[in-house]
């Protein structure tokens, strides 16, 4: 009887790996559908992982404590009972089951949101020999670019799984040996690879693992490894900018009519128990705006733009040390209050570590503010997946030239100011489109509807 996988899920975009903090079943334990199986802890989220069928958990493959990559296979389940009670895979035997292959549907992409099950076919394979032939979609991607056999490829992973780092050291280390030539028919030796052989140069370029340059030590320094998120930041923001050809544009916004509102909407606020920071305006201004300009809430995939369908608001949250950048789904479609609330409750449940999974994932468009903390301008890197990025610098007073409405005379006057910079991906947004947008988000932000 086929089995059912439960791979370790995709808990954010830019996460690679998680660990198994807590096994909730053992081997041999019923599980119903949708019942929590395991608990799994990563750099930002820690989530309680449900059962994808009911049946009997008959394989544990996954110890606890243990990190492994996205995609790889933690447990399995039997939905009708039929299998081997199995508890580690060195304790691994043969399964008793009929013999011939069972026609099933290939592994599904643990890259998506939802949590992946499948049933395998491999059921005349002991434990080690199905992980053996099963590896994460990336790295079955690279293969099939390049023509790869994975059975040539060395796997370092649990029971010799192939891992990205494999793959890529194989092709790096053997230019694509002569066992394996015989299968490239479709992609020649990596040295005949043109830099216009468009397919085969993405790939080479994309998954060729981030390599931070080293220094020498000098008796005074002090060193120390980094710990998992800023090793996993240092290598997302390396390949977004390797992909994106980032360009900033920067206007100047007046806030005076958003503190005039902020003071005759306090009280109410208060009564509403409401928090609606100047960072509020800005994502509900931005929101708006968006619809106006589906350029800017787009990603560039392959030789296809996709324009996202949804406004969904990357906020990105300082935690002192490290970043996390949680999303406001669908904020076009929330009042300034609920998008202020939202916020607050975002960026409290993610200094806390208590965000779910869904709750950093699908960002169409981030919001930085580093002006919070006096940075009167900044740069921001794109993040990946996305087309812009929204800089807010501090907003303070400052001296400037405005127009007196009554006698239509210029006056010097102490204003409310900030500088913002929008960066965008030059290959769908070009600098027009970029002036456009900022000159809209001004425009709204400095006109703000009170009724918002």
């Amino acid at each position: 009887m086929a089995r059912i996988e439960v791979p370790m899920p995709q808990m954010g975009e830019s996460i690679a790996e998680g660990t198994v903090s807590k096994w909730l079943k053992q081997a041999g334990d019923t599980v119903e559908r949708d019942e929590p199986i395991l608990e799994i802890s990563t750099d930002k989220v820690d989530a309680e992982i449900p059962a994808p069928s009911a049946g009997i958990l008959v394989e544990v493959v996954v110890d606890e404590g243990q990190t492994v990559e996205v995609g790889t296979v933690v447990a399995l389940i039997d939905p009708e009972g039929i299998a081997s009670i199995n508890t580690k895979p060195e304790e691994t035997q043969e399964p008793n089951l009929p013999s011939g292959p069972e026609e099933v549907p290939e592994l599904t992409d643990p890259a998506t949101p939802s949590l992946v099950a499948t049933q395998t076919s491999d059921m005349g394979q002991s434990a080690e020999e199905r992980l053996r032939s099963r590896s994460t979609p990336v790295v079955r991607k690279i293969a099939a670019e390049h023509g790869i056999d994975l059975a040539d490829v060395v796997g370092s992973g649990h029971a010799g799984r192939v891992t990205k780092q494999d793959i890529v050291a194989f092709m790096e280390s053997s230019d694509v040996t002569d066992s394996s030539a015989s299968r490239m028919s479709a992609a020649p030796a990596r040295e005949d690879i043109s830099i216009e052989s468009e397919t085969s140069s993405f790939w080479d370029f994309f998954y060729k693992e981030v390599q931070h340059p080293e220094y020498p030590v000098r008796p005074a320094d002090q060193v120390e490894g980094m710990d998992k998120m800023r090793r996993l930041t240092a290598e997302h923001m390396v390949v977004a900018k390797r992909v994106a050809p980032h360009v900033h544009s920067f206007i100047e916004i007046d806030f005076s009519v958003i503190d005039r509102i902020r003071t005759l909407s306090r009280s109410r606020w208060e009564a509403q128990n409401a928090r609606v920071s100047y960072t509020a305006f800005v994502a509900w201004a931005v929101s708006r705006v968006l619809r106006d300009f589906p350029m800017v809430n787009s990603a560039v995939s392959g030789n296809n733009v996709i324009y996202r369908g949804n406004v969904n608001l990357g906020m990105a949250v300082d935690l002192d040390p490290g970043l996390i950048v949680p999303v406001v789904h669908d904020a076009d479609h929330l009042g300034l209050v609920g998008i202020g609330n939202k916020i607050v409750d975002l960026a409290g449940r993610a200094r806390a570590r208590k965000l779910m999974p869904d709750e950093i994932q699908g960002a169409t468009f981030t919001i930085t503010n580093p002006g919070v903390l006096g940075t009167v301008v900044g740069l921001p890197v794109i993040p990946k997946g996305t087309s812009a990025i929204l800089g807010i610098g501090s907003i303070e007073k400052r001296v400037a030239v405005v127009t007196d409405q009554q006698t239509e005379t210029d006056v010097v006057a102490i204003r409310k100011r900030s500088l913002f910079s929008l960066g965008y991906d030059h290959r769908i947004v070009d600098g027009a489109d970029a002036a456009r947008f900022l000159s809209a988000l001004k425009e709204i932000l400095e006109s703000f509807p009170e009724d918002a």
